[in-house]
């Protein structure tokens, strides 16, 4: 990504349904360093593994910091469906970082926060505007284009497939 801001209004390439995925943790006690800094260094693994393989169904991702003590991801799939057969394949990063992730979760005793959400889009039912931003969220992962391609209204953008 190019951190140079598209002038204008922008919108997101999305041309279909999306599924956004969001998932982060807390450390609740910075001291506690085996009960956190292992779920830390998960997610960039998996990251890379779903960046480096498009078939797996990752469109892009953003990380985002909620202050010093909230870190957590948004990603943008194809499809619940490929989210969901990543998260259970044994042969992938996510499988062995979620076994061990439990057991520390169980052992640290609420030393660390964990959270996820998962929000499935229809085609039409979701609208995003970035004015003077370089490509960020949605548009990071699927393309930019100008708004009036989409419409300029949000609502236009909203009934847009």
């Amino acid at each position: 990504m190019s951190s140079k801001p598209i002038e204008g209004r922008m919108t997101a390439d999305a041309r279909g349904g999306v599924t956004v995925f969001t998932i982060g943790m807390r450390i609740n006690n910075f001291r506690a360093l085996r009960s956190w800094w292992p779920v830390f260094q998960a997610m960039p693994r998996m990251l890379k593994e779903l960046s480096k393989d498009r078939e797996l169904g990752m469109l892009g991702h953003q990380l985002l910091f909620g202050g010093p003590r909230l870190f957590y991801v948004v990603q943008y799939w194809e499809s619940p469906e490929k989210l969901l057969a990543y998260a259970s394949d044994q042969g992938m990063e996510h499988r062995p970082a979620w076994a061990a992730f439990n057991r520390r979760m169980r052992e640290g005793k609420g030393k660390v926060g964990f959270w996820h959400e998962t929000y499935v889009v229809p085609a039409g039912a979701h609208e995003a505007v970035y004015v003077n931003m370089p490509e960020f969220g949605l548009a990071k992962a699927t393309g930019v284009v100008p708004v009036g391609r989409r419409g300029d209204r949000a609502a236009d953008r909203l009934q847009a497939v």
